[in-house]
């Protein structure tokens, strides 16, 4: 059994207690805990500005990671240390990193359909969804059925990037491959209601509404 660090637990509760997003909390805790160790484990209450000025210049000088992520690193230890310990960092003047963030390769339609051809099953769709309806990851496997419209081949993502809703497209494709996959999955539902059970319902709807479970997933 992994132990868990108190003082991390802490911080993930606070940054849950705000609102940011999972993947905000996943990234912050990384370079926290990476920043804690940097400095062989002393708790961040006990260093100073110039302990994150160094480790900042590092990041940039002896690991050269592009300015973007230097960035992020920086919001995570100014979260630590305004929100957590309610200390102020002041004006750090760390060494910028210079490697700049290049642009993506962007596959071509030949290629995609080259890679779609080796899938099948879900991974098939989950893939066709990404490049058809422009979902993030996330926003794909976070896919309810109430959240697809096969009448008017659309998509509603919810609570996406920026905590912001968006409706995109649903090609005929992937319209055709969800029908089966929504029956099955209405179908399991109605079972499984029946021995009182269902979906997980996000935040504190269970509690706020106890049979909420029995509606459309």
């Amino acid at each position: 059994m992994v132990n868990k660090s108190p003082f991390l637990e802490s911080i993930r509760e606070d940054i849950r207690l705000r609102g940011y997003s999972i993947r905000t909390e996943k990234s912050y805790l990384y370079w926290i805990k990476r920043y804690i160790l940097f400095n062989q484990k002393k708790h961040p209450a006990e260093l100073t500005s110039e302990h994150i000025k160094v480790f900042l210049s590092w990041l940039a000088t002896d690991r050269n990671m592009a300015v973007n992520t230097q960035k992020v690193a920086l919001n995570a230890l100014v979260f630590l240390y305004q929100n957590v310990l309610k200390q102020e960092v002041g004006d750090l003047g760390f060494t910028l990193a210079t490697k700049q963030r290049q642009l993506p390769t962007v596959l071509s339609t030949s290629e995609v359909n080259s890679l779609l051809v080796l899938l099948s099953g879900r991974n098939a769709l989950i893939i066709q969804l990404l490049y058809g309806s422009g979902l993030r990851i996330t926003e794909c496997l976070r896919l309810r059925v109430q959240d697809i419209d096969l009448n008017n081949l659309s998509i509603t993502v919810r609570d996406g990037k920026g905590k912001k809703d968006r409706q995109t497209i649903l090609s005929h494709y992937c319209a055709k491959q969800l029908e089966p996959i929504i029956e099955e999955a209405v179908q399991l539902q109605q079972t499984d209601n029946k021995q009182g059970i269902g979906p997980s319902l996000p935040f504190a709807l269970s509690r706020k509404y106890p049979n909420a479970f029995r509606q459309a997933a």
